[in-house]
């Protein structure tokens, strides 16, 4: 009642997910936060929110980070013991002793830092700083490597620098959107919604979709191009070679602003319609079309993501789009240009401070002699290493030759995200020393951690990050730091402090030009590392030197550059057609059509595409905290096509094995029209945390290819060559139980994995959350270990009723929850434990889902039977997770609408629907998805007509 009558504060920050950027208003009351909104006065959103960011308040609630949150540092002195706790003092002090020694013993490179473009711009700042500045090695890179290196690399390959020149008001004034290898509608949902609401409001608007997949963005295009999978070089190719030939060129641009293009112009010679038709598999007259509009519209964007960048030829990919632009004057002006989507909320603050292995700040290189001494004399060092450190993929290949001892690992998940994850988690156990400094115990990663660094999180943090718009945005702290965490800086100005004392004991010499006492990094606050961030930038393409915490609090987000004496940021870049190159001119580059790294054989004849979930986010350490993202997509399953269904022989019960050149991993399979034939599609946010099995091998990662672009050094992550076969598990066991404390639940099922050919444990629920354990073997596994099962979900008591097979040791537990009313007695699932045979899953499972009565079925609950008698049942997905409306009502109610007005417009019928059940009122990811629904709907009725 105390906490009812504290004063509610409001707080502006920035949402922690996508590199839309979306600014939140965050309230909260006694410390808590009670819940968050959308930002209306943000420029990236506008207030509006995804349904990841409307969630917000609820995945910082008090329970859910009593289980997951890292509350005090972890230690273990030797790699046979178990962490356990200790004090900021002695777990710095012992890692500032270790990198010390390692240092003095084996030279500055023996170590790495693994950080992530989760972290804020001062974070990233003093991260470098310390490696390359106090340390002196350039082994630090960063999870943005996996996502957005290959986008930086065709801008400054082409452009001339690493700076998007386009920004979200260009979606309305486009005329053409070209979407290439981005399922936008899933990915940057908030950014979508602008496009859609650009479309509705501009007739004859043209949006053109590149994807192997018909995906929820794919199937609102007026033009789909479901190209084979890395097929996207010949496809941009084509597109100019058609340009060329019907004289749709911009010359006039093209001699005044650019340079290269005859070379490009006689390399595109062979790059037929028909050529590419063939290499592309798509018809040979869409791929005029769309150059037709391509070139024609008075102002075409293009937007891109994973789909390019996450390739052995990412540049190139990226190159030849961005080639498309400069033939055609598309950039430099409203509504126009190569506009890349970023994945993470501050990927490109990591970038403008250097934090990367071949990056130092400011858009300096390392192979640039005069950058290396500027940087040097800023910091006060006598010399930066000029040799590039290792990259992502590199850094864990060293870590497990032996080259590099010691990994800090900040804010990030290699053992989930990295390619080839078997390789990533031996690497981590070959290494003398693993750090990791992270907000929660539950990634993967943890486990390997000599030394664990509770981090503050979202909520408690204060600094800057930079949108996909170059916008800076400021994050503030709404709530004290949770438990004994603290702020990413600061641990790492601590560990620099004690780390310098250490080397000094040891004889190694001071980088330092000045030898006094003064700290290396003597910040006492975030705005003190910003300011002097804002000064390497001075005279630098980014030059924000007009920009401070104060004008960020008093004039809103600021694109950069901004420098010193402007009022606000430049929104456009090259509207001049001036370009950061030596000469000012654009550069065209060529690039040859090269096929994917891995290609599909006899052996290995699907190929593998690692897509994206509309309620998750990267490897889930946030999102998947809350039981009701999972009840979009429930569990880990692979999508087929469902003539490859059928020809595999499955059912939605079976279980695959998907086998790479890397790994096997196990788990179930589903039918999927979006999906094209002979290939697959399996979510990245499955990690090991969600499934595995005895071979001790799970997640998604465990399949894919550490193969990298030569430039970007951007693994394959996109497409790997797999087989794909059916197994037979007959034993098979499922449990599902409602629990407050199902995140500890969760994180003790995840040792039970390795009982079992495979094992999945997912979140469950919606108003009341619990969790789902599912296993299947090709033999009962000992008694011992059922029995272990059953002890942890607590399926014992006077409220489960039981059933046991002594010769089997098949058994059916189930918990009832009985209330009296006035009307009489209503009984309700709890928990379901189905061990042997799980033929009632189905029907035991939706009565769980939706509370519903089962008294009337009682003593019917222990039947093996996949249907209660006189009674028929399926399982409810929810369609829109904000307001929990199912996709059964929804078809419900559109077969309605249907039937009283066979030609209602699909606009019509979602209006309706908007307005009775209120699905896609709220956030709108659902939108896509309920249209598909209406139109599936709607040919249904015409068929049946």
């Amino acid at each position: 009642m105390t906490e009812l009558l504290q004063t509610i504060k409001t707080t502006k920050t920035t949402c922690p997910y996508c590199g839309v950027g979306c600014g939140v208003v965050v309230r909260t009351q006694a410390g808590k936060i009670i819940d968050v909104k959308g930002d209306e006065t943000h420029p990236a959103n506008l207030g509006k929110l995804c349904s990841k960011g409307s969630k917000l308040a609820e995945t910082a609630s008090a329970n859910v980070y009593g289980q997951v949150r890292a509350s005090q540092p972890l230690l273990r002195i030797q790699r046979d013991q178990q962490v356990t706790p200790t004090s900021w003092d002695a777990a710095l002090d012992f890692t500032a002793r270790e990198f010390a020694r390692l240092i003095a013993t084996y030279g500055p490179d023996s170590v790495g830092f693994y950080i992530s473009g989760q972290l804020l711009t001062e974070d990233y700042y003093v991260f470098n700083k310390l490696a390359k500045g106090l340390i002196g090695t350039n082994n630090i890179d960063t999870n943005s490597r996996l996502c957005m290196s290959s986008a930086v690399s065709g801008y400054k390959r082409t452009l001339g620098a690493d700076a998007p020149p386009c920004n979200y008001d260009d979606l309305a004034l486009a005329d053409c959107v070209f979407i290439a290898g981005s399922n936008m509608a899933y990915a940057h949902p908030v950014a979508y919604r602008r496009l859609e609401a650009a479309r509705a409001a501009k007739p004859g608007h043209k949006l053109i979709v590149v994807d192997p997949r018909a995906t929820d963005t794919a199937l609102m295009a007026d033009l789909h191009l479901k190209i084979q999978p890395g097929t996207d070089v010949m496809l941009f190719n084509a597109m100019l070679h058609v340009m060329m030939q019907n004289g749709w060129l911009d010359m006039a641009y093209i001699n005044k602003h650019t340079e290269g293009f005859e070379a490009v112009a006689k390399g595109l010679a062979d790059y037929t319609p028909k050529l590419a038709s063939s290499v592309c598999g798509v018809p040979e007259a869409d791929i005029v079309l769309a150059a037709t509009w391509f070139a024609q519209s008075n102002r075409t964007l293009s937007l891109y993501c994973q789909g390019l960048n996450q390739a052995t030829t990412g540049t190139d990919k990226n190159t030849s789009l961005i080639a498309l632009h400069l033939a055609t004057g598309q950039i430099g002006k409203e509504g126009s240009g190569p506009f890349s989507l970023t994945g993470q909320p501050n990927a490109m603050g990591g970038r403008e401070v250097g934090g990367l292995s071949t990056l130092l700040p400011a858009h300096r290189e390392l192979n640039n002699p005069a950058h290396v001494a500027e940087v040097a004399a800023f910091w006060g060092v006598k010399q930066i290493s000029a040799t590039p450190g290792a990259s992502a993929v590199e850094m864990f290949d060293q870590l497990e030759q032996g080259k590099i001892k010691a990994v800090w690992v900040a804010c990030t998940n290699p053992a989930h995200s990295l390619p080839n994850s078997q390789k990533v988690a031996r690497a981590l156990q070959n290494a003398e020393l693993v750090v990791v400094q992270d907000a929660y115990l539950t990634p993967a990663t943890v486990q390997y951690a000599d030394v664990l660094l509770p981090a503050t999180t979202w909520g408690e943090k204060e600094g800057t990050v930079t949108n996909s718009e170059r916008r800076i945005s400021r994050v503030r702290p709404a709530i004290p730091a949770y438990a004994d965490s603290k702020n990413d800086w600061q641990i790492v100005v601590d560990f620099a402090q004690r780390l310098e004392v250490e080397l000094q004991k040891l004889g190694v010499q001071s980088p330092r030009l000045d030898n006094t006492a003064n700290a290396f990094m003597p910040y006492a606050n975030t705005e003190e590392i910003f300011n002097e961030h804002r000064e390497t930038t001075r005279g630098r393409d980014l030059d924000i030197t007009g920009l401070s915490y104060a004008t960020l609090d008093t004039e809103g987000p600021q694109h950069w550059p901004m420098p010193e004496g402007a009022t606000q940021g430049k929104a456009r870049l090259y509207e001049d057609g001036v370009y950061p190159t030596a000469t000012g001119k654009a550069k065209f580059v060529f690039a040859s059509y090269e096929p994917v790294a891995e290609e599909a054989d006899a052996r290995f004849p699907w190929r593998l595409n690692t897509g994206r979930l509309r309620d998750q986010w990267h490897g889930a350490s946030r999102t998947g905290t809350l039981a009701e993202f999972f009840s979009h997509e429930a569990e880990p399953v692979i999508a087929l096509h469902p003539a490859d269904f059928k020809r595999l022989n499955l059912k939605p019960s079976s279980w695959v094995s998907v086998k790479s050149r890397r790994a096997t991993i196990t788990l179930r399979a589903k039918e999927d029209e979006s999906v094209a034939r002979n290939q697959a599609v399996l979510p990245m946010h499955w990690g090991p945390e969600f499934f595995g099995g005895k071979s001790g091998v799970g997640g998604v990662n465990a399949l894919t290819i550490e193969a990298f672009d030569p430039y970007s050094k951007q693994p394959e992550l996109k497409h790997s060559a797999v087989n794909i076969q059916r197994v037979h598990l007959p034993w098979q066991v499922v449990v599902f139980v409602h629990s407050e404390h199902w995140l500890s639940l969760w994180q003790k099922a995840r040792a039970l994995y390795a009982e079992f050919d495979a094992a999945v444990c997912v979140p469950v629920g919606r108003e009341q959350t619990g969790v789902l354990f599912r296993a299947a073997s090709a033999q009962a596994p000992a008694r011992e270990v059922i029995d272990r099962l059953q002890a942890l979900f607590e399926c014992e008591g006077s409220d489960v009723m039981v059933y046991s097979d002594p010769k089997t040791d098949a058994r059916r537990r189930i918990g009832v929850t009985v209330q009296t009313t006035q009307q009489g007695q209503t009984a309700t699932l709890n928990k379901v434990f189905l061990a042997g045979n799980i033929e009632s899953e189905g029907w035991l499972r939706n009565y769980f889902d939706q509370q519903l009565d089962v008294m009337p079925l009682r003593s019917f609950l222990l039947a093996p039977a996949s249907q209660p008698p006189g009674v028929q049942t399926e399982s409810v997905r929810m369609v829109c997770n904000c307001v929990g409306v199912s996709e059964q009502s929804i078809e419900a109610n559109i077969a309605i609408a249907c039937a009283k007005n066979p030609n209602v417009s699909e606009n019509e019928v979602l209006a309706g629907l908007q307005g009775t059940l209120k699905c896609g009122t709220q956030c709108g990811s659902c939108v896509p998805e309920i249209r598909k629904l209406i139109r599936t709907q709607a040919s249904l009725a015409t068929i049946a007509s």
